[in-house]
């Protein structure tokens, strides 16, 4: 078998700089040299993000696959493999290098649960939740009824244009933790319900002023929404109704 030519792939890679900082999977990237045989489809980027499926995709045209993600090659599983194979979606995908790290010395878990639950993990801990395109970012006043965050989440939608079964997840900060409103409201409205850490919130600043700087928060509702989305777009800013304030992000 004649080898493969060798070619810098800096000229590939350098011209998707602008995807690899964007923190976006980008679909992954794999390099090909069609102009000798045999023909290799190598993922460059992305791997664990499309580029390993599109280069395995590639091989009815004749090439071959090469996948390099330590995951595949040690043939243990990760968290973007049991996403695609489950139809789920990945809430927090900067929990994967350390878990998919997890994977390969053996020291990671799966757990599966059926709701209505609740569920707290840190930032090595990687959340799959149904699938669905919109997050919802919940806030709310101490005490607050189960029925008003209910229907502040369902004006919101409304608002929005969004169906409830186009949720993927619900999520606020861990100090509503013990706010059984928000609870019931979350169980009857059919999703997951998640508690993000202060470190993660204050990570995806919103674009509303929000009383929780006063508590060295960016926010509530509007980082809430935008840390489980996928695309990091508000398409509701925070809204205010009975207390409870909503937004949604996708």
């Amino acid at each position: 078998m004649r080898p493969a030519r060798l070619q810098d792939a800096s000229l590939l890679t350098s011209s998707n700089i602008p995807l690899q900082r964007s923190g976006r999977p980008s679909g992954g990237i794999p390099r090909l040299s069609p102009s000798c045989r045999p023909v290799f489809a190598i993922p460059l980027i992305g791997g664990h993000h499309g580029g390993n499926a599109l280069a395995r995709e590639l091989a009815p045209l004749g090439t071959i696959p090469v996948i390099t993600t330590a995951t595949e090659r040690a043939g243990v599983p990760s968290v973007e493999g049991i996403a695609a194979s489950g139809v789920y979606d990945l809430v927090n995908r900067e929990s994967s290098k350390a878990v998919n790290a997890a994977f390969l010395d053996g020291s990671a878990g799966v757990y599966s649960l059926s709701g209505p639950a609740l569920v707290i993990g840190g930032p090595d801990v990687a959340f799959l939740v149904a699938d669905g395109e919109y997050g919802v970012g919940v806030g709310c006043r101490k005490g607050v009824s189960a029925g008003a965050v209910e229907e502040a989440v369902r004006t919101g939608l409304d608002t929005a244009g969004v169906k409830p079964d186009e949720v993927f997840v619900y999520a606020t900060t861990v100090r509503k933790s013990h706010e059984q409103g928000i609870y019931a409201a979350v169980r009857a409205l059919g999703r997951p319900l998640i508690f993000l850490d202060d470190r993660t919130i204050n990570c995806h600043p919103g674009i509303s002023p929000s009383g929780a700087s006063r508590l060295g928060l960016a926010g509530v509702a509007e980082p809430c929404a935008l840390a489980v989305s996928k695309r990091k777009e508000l398409v509701l800013p925070k809204l205010l109704r009975g207390g409870v304030t909503v937004a949604i992000a996708r």
